[in-house]
């Protein structure tokens, strides 16, 4: 057998027993508890478009995030937006809601790998100028 037959081998041996990871599969989202108190239909509209599959307990679990280790990073992603903001979870405090309209201007949020994948959440410069202010009067802002 060839070294080059081995080493595929062996990467394909690898990639089955990743699958065997549960982490990034239990794609069970949390119930919605309450949500801020959007400026308008809008403007939830918006971050439904842009933020809810990572900063809300709704997220839409393309094919793709059920395959290790793509799963995995997804998870994590997720699990992070999720800690950081959760449109979902306003019935605790957001200590993070306060950033989100400068993570947005400063194109941070949402994540260019997420919109390279996403195109629907890729927000115009009227979009999120739109989306920024209604943060900032929803929130305020960590501006200084």
């Amino acid at each position: 057998m060839s070294r080059n037959v081995k080493i595929l081998g062996a990467l394909v041996g690898v990639f089955v027993v990743m699958q065997l990871v549960p982490y990034g599969r239990d794609h069970t989202n949390p119930p919605v508890k309450a949500e801020p108190q959007w400026t308008s239909p809008e403007v939830r509209a918006l971050a439904v478009r842009a933020c809810f599959d990572c900063h809300s307990n709704e997220t839409k679990w393309p094919g793709y995030s059920n395959v290790a280790p793509v799963s995995w990073l997804v998870q994590h992603h997720v699990d992070e937006g999720r800690h950081e903001l959760n449109f979902s979870e306003f019935d605790r405090p957001q200590k993070h809601a306060k950033d989100a309209e400068e993570e947005l201007r400063e194109g941070e949020m949402p994540m260019g790998g997420y919109v390279a994948m996403h195109g629907e959440a890729k927000l115009t410069d009227a979009e999120k100028k739109q989306l920024g202010e209604a943060f900032i009067a929803m929130f305020g802002s960590e501006q200084k």
